[in-house]
Parts: structure tokens; C-alpha cells; sequence
């Protein structure tokens, strides 16, 4: 039986969704000011190896990734600086341009890692409608109080509040995380509803013009696309309080029913032993460490190979390693298709068995670490029967099958020039190159190939043919 820690109950339990073979899960996603650094695509591999695995046990999952694009405070106070209206009035731009353009870099970061898509990715902006029918239900309910153009979230109308983080009511000090304002009536209670008429981005509201507080973004949307009751809802650990403890306030106090059953939370990542800082130079993108002459799937690796819930320390000798692995991984999967067998041998189930002790650690909490080990135990041993000229056809067989099911779950395909999982923006190029080639349009063409390099693929015009392969 697959175990996860949940976060709310603290302690580790059977996951059974709350509807037989189907699995609602909710992912909260990027804000999309900035490009995505090593943080944050920590958090996005994680999520995939989730998605993979629950996949891989035969569950049917509907995976729900917000996009941010409004609303979201430098602090976790109900009024100050928007990370969106920031940017765009950096960049001089319009926060949706500011948006568009960073929503793009996101999608070709999650390709490039060989993240699968969500089931849909709901945008904040496009959803203000679903969040001004909550907070209306929530002012009905007795869960919410106005100030003027203000609606704010009533924190003593809900007695669980804190059970998630801890930071119950009694326990807060008063401005240490959501700011004390004067109106409110407890210095806990949170902005659903914002009226500040020099912000850039306004709706309509029946109380008045304004935005919606951070929390209501993902509550509304979370219930739009997955019903009231969801079966997992994941994010960083920094987003327990106040974020998600807000959440679950907001989305029980509109209906009346338990938000979600399981909470999973990534632990942050350090590099070098520091926490990430621009002023200290260490903050890094995807795009940062392919110029170092990284493949993305050695950033993957790397990202995937610690426990979520362990403090993942990033190092570039740690990079090194990641790359070391899967060139082992890689050459394994080489000889084994290279091999030429003497004998069929006996029927083998050696490759089932390592996948079930792979399977075994991982429904302990995604014990990935422990799960690597012993297809590194399975490679060695098979190594030492290719070296040995004692591989059967049965074990070549049953090797390739399990570096195809391993690799479905870890999100690698393995072998060198291997073209299996390309990213969907990548094909989506190679299309393109083709149409340019095919109307003679070189330039264009040329263009397009550079573009795919830049991701981390090469196309090759061959006589036999368009070949495809990582850098």
C-alpha cells in the first residue's frame, strides 16, 4: 500500500483516493514574474515524480497547476508590493505581457526537465469570476466581513485554523506574517478582496472595484476543476502558513466539506550549504547551468535524487555526479541492446523483482533515493553477466522492458541518441523546421534548428532519414 507523510495529520498514511482507481490533485504552481530557478524546478520534478508514479500504479489523475499572474504580495501581507505589478513596471511592461512571457519560459523549463503536462494548467487572471462567487459565498456564510471595498476572511469563524502550520490563532504574533491593520476585526484575518485603485489589474466586484487576495486564486480555482474535496494538494514547505492554511479556511468555510485529504510539502534547496540569494550570486536557472555545459536531464536527476522532505544541497560537484549516473545508466542500456545472447536461457522475472523492490520504496513516501540504489544493484549485477558472456535472451529482454518502466517512472529514457519522451515543445520545432525546409524557407529553418539546440536536442539530416537526439 502506497504511504505518504501528510503534513496535516503528521505522520504517514495509506493513500486511498477518495474515488476508487481516480486521483484529484492539486499543484500549486508558478508565479510567473521571473524565470523559474533550481527552487522552484526542485519543486516541479517532484511533482512529476508524483504524477509519474501514481500513473505508473494505474490511477487515472486529474492534475491541476495554477499560474499566478495576479495577486501575489512580496510578503504575506495584505497590502504591499505585487511580484506581478513589480515586474511590470520594471520591465515597462503590462502585467499580462509580463505574465505571458514568463508562463512561455515556464513551459520550456517543464519540457526541457521532461515534466509531463498537467491535466490543465488554470490561469489566476482568467478565473477572478469563480473567486468573487467564493468570497460571496463566504460573506454569506458568516466567513467573511467587509471594510468599505475590502472583504476580509473572519479567522475565528473557522476553529481548525492552524492545524496545518501550527499557527493557531492564540499562538500569532500579531504582524509577524499577515499584517495588522486597524479594520480588521483580528490581526489574523486575511484579505479576500483588495480595492487599491493605483494597482494595475482591476475587476468588478459587487462590493466594488479591486483584485483578489493571493489565498482565494487557488481555492477557487482548485474547486472549479477538482469538486470541493480533493485528494492531494502539494507545494513548498514555505507555502504551509499562511498560504495554505488560508486555503483550507476559505475553501471548508464556503463548502462545508473537507478541502484535501493528503499534504505534501518540498523542503527548501541550499546551494553550497547557503540559502539562495541574489546578493550572494548563487541563484540559478535551467538556463544558467546549460551554459555550463549541463543537460537538462542531469539537472533532473540531480533534483530528483533527494527525499522531498529532505534539505536537497546543491553543488556543482553534485551535478557531476548526476551526470556520472545516468552515462552508467545510459551505457548499460547500450550494451544490453549491443548484446548478442549464446542461449535463450531460462524464462527470468529478475527485472519484475527489482521493479517491485523499486515499487516497495517508493510507496514508502517516494523513498527515491533508496529506489535509485537498487536499480543500481540490478545494473551491476547484469553488467557482471554481460562482462561474463553469460546474458540469455530472457534477461536481455526483461533488462530492456525494465529500463523502460523504470524510466517511465523517473522520467529518463536511457541509451545514447535514445529520441523516446522528446519534450512536446521540441517536436512542436521539429515540425516547424519541417514545414520551413519543405517551403524552402532555409533561413527560418536554421533559425528553428538553433532554437532546438537551445533546448537541449540536435536534429540531424541523414539519408535515412531525420534523426533527433540530445546534445
Amino acid at each position: 500500500m502506497t504511504q505518504f507523510f501528510n503534513s496535516l495529520s503528521k505522520k504517514k498514511q495509506s493513500f486511498r483516493p477518495l474515488k476508487r482507481g481516480v486521483v484529484a490533485m492539486y499543484n500549486c504552481g508558478p508565479t510567473v514574474y521571473n524565470y523559474f530557478h533550481i527552487g522552484n524546478l526542485r519543486y516541479a520534478v517532484f511533482t512529476d515524480l508524483l504524477r509519474r508514479y501514481l500513473d505508473h500504479k494505474g490511477y487515472k489523475v486529474t492534475q491541476v497547476m495554477n499560474i499566478t499572474d495576479v495577486g501575489h504580495m512580496l510578503a504575506d501581507a495584505d497590502r504591499g508590493e505585487d511580484k506581478m505589478e513589480v515586474a511590470a513596471l520594471k520591465e515597462k511592461k503590462t502585467p499580462q505581457e509580463v505574465a505571458a512571457f514568463y508562463t512561455e519560459a515556464f513551459f520550456r523549463d517543464i519540457d526541457r526537465l521532461n515534466i509531463r503536462r498537467a491535466t490543465v494548467y488554470p490561469k489566476a487572471s482568467e478565473h477572478v469570476p469563480e473567486m468573487i462567487a467564493m468570497i460571496s459565498t463566504l460573506l454569506k456564510n458568516g466567513c467573511a466581513y467587509r471594510v468599505g471595498r475590502d472583504v476580509y476572511f473572519d479567522v475565528s469563524s473557522f476553529p481548525k485554523y492552524g492545524a496545518l502550520s501550527g499557527n493557531t490563532m492564540e499562538g500569532l504574533q500579531p504582524g509577524a506574517r499577515i499584517e495588522v491593520r486597524e479594520e480588521k476585526k483580528h490581526p489574523a484575518d486575511f484579505a479576500l478582496w483588495i480595492h487599491n485603485p493605483k494597482h494595475l489589474m482591476q475587476w468588478e466586484a459587487p462590493w466594488g472595484t479591486g483584485y483578489p487576495g493571493w489565498h482565494i486564486e487557488c481555492s477557487a480555482m482548485a474547486t472549479k476543476y477538482l469538486g470541493p474535496t480533493i485528494d492531494l494538494h502539494t507545494g513548498g514547505e514555505d507555502n504551509k502558513f499562511p498560504h495554505h492554511e488560508c486555503e483550507i479556511a476559505q475553501s471548508e468555510g464556503s463548502s462545508g466539506k473537507p478541502f484535501s485529504r493528503f499534504w505534501l510539502h518540498v523542503t527548501h534547496l541550499l546551494v553550497d550549504g547557503e540559502k539562495m540569494s541574489k546578493s550572494v550570486g548563487n541563484v540559478y536557472t535551467l538556463d544558467d547551468l546549460v551554459k555550463k555545459g549541463y543537460e537538462p536531464r542531469e539537472v533532473r536527476f540531480l533534483l530528483i535524487s533527494t527525499h522531498y522532505r529532505q534539505p536537497l544541497n546543491f553543488t556543482f560537484q553534485g551535478m557531476d555526479s548526476a551526470r556520472a549516473a545516468l552515462k552508467r545508466l545510459d551505457s548499460f542500456a547500450d550494451a544490453v541492446a549491443q548484446a548478442t545472447p549464446d542461449e535463450p536461457g531460462r524464462p527470468t522475472t529478475a527485472g519484475k523483482k527489482i521493479l517491485k523492490a523499486i515499487e516497495k520504496n517508493l510507496d514508502q513516501d517516494l523513498a527515491v533515493a533508496d529506489a535509485l540504489a537498487v536499480m543500481f544493484e540490478y545494473v551491476r549485477a547484469l553488467n557482471d553477466k554481460i562482462a561474463k558472456r553469460t546474458l540469455t535472451e530472457h534477461d536481455k529482454s526483461a533488462a530492456l522492458e525494465f529500463l523502460r518502466e523504470a524510466g517511465e517512472i523517473f522520467g529518463f529514457s536511457f541509451g545514447s541518441g535514445s529520441e523516446k519522451e522528446i519534450p512536446h515543445s521540441v517536436a512542436a520545432l521539429v515540425e516547424k523546421r519541417e514545414q520551413a525546409r519543405a517551403e524552402r524557407r532555409f533561413a527560418e529553418a536554421d533559425r528553428l534548428r538553433d532554437e532546438i539546440k537551445a533546448l537541449g536536442w540536435v536534429v540531424e539530416d541523414t539519408a535515412d532519414g531525420r534523426r533527433i537526439k540530445r546534445v
